[in-house]
């Protein structure tokens, strides 16, 4: 007797192996990222919401020149992004798409901290004592352990290393 006979058939194994991928939402943001600096923005913020059948796109854009952001710049970024994501495998087909000045303005790089020197942020940063609004007065050391110096009142400096931040947003202070 063959051993197929008396167990039956021989058993099919599928594998499923992973081979490294990168994440949509990276793919995305890289698509996002590319469109706004062929029209000459850049991305601030992109987050996904809705639901799985009409995704939501929020994206948020700054001018390079430092001038506000019009209705006109958020009308000509949102075509150059549509005509990009339609049709295409990233998003479904539903998908509904806003496009927004950065309003609070997330400092997420040294390169922001650098270009907003002289305005004011709002910062976390739990090992430096919570939550400070100061005035952003440099950006001082080495790529890699950046340090910003605030100023949360005329006279008192603070230094929090960039890597310390947990949430920094500009804020507007009178």
């Amino acid at each position: 007797m063959v051993a197929s006979e008396m167990w039956g058939r021989f058993p099919t194994f599928f594998y499923s192996g992973r081979f490294p991928r990168r994440d949509v939402k990276d793919s995305l943001e890289d698509v996002v990222a590319s469109e706004l600096d062929a029209v000459g923005f850049d991305l601030v913020e992109l987050r996904r919401g809705g639901t799985r059948s009409r995704p939501l796109i929020e994206v948020r854009i700054d001018r390079r020149d430092g001038e506000p952001v019009t209705v006109d710049d958020c009308a000509r970024a949102s075509r150059a992004l549509e005509a990009r994501l339609d049709g295409g495998q990233l998003v479904s087909a539903e998908y509904v798409l806003q496009v927004s000045s950065p309003g609070e303005r997330p400092l997420r790089s040294t390169v922001d901290w650098q270009r907003f020197v002289g305005r004011w942020a709002n910062v976390l940063t739990p090992e430096h004592g919570g939550r400070i609004e100061g005035k952003i007065l440099a950006v001082e050391g080495e790529l890699g352990s950046e340090v910003a110096v605030l100023e949360p009142k005329p006279g008192d400096q603070r230094r929090i290393p960039l890597a310390a931040v947990k949430e920094a947003r500009l804020a507007f202070h009178l």
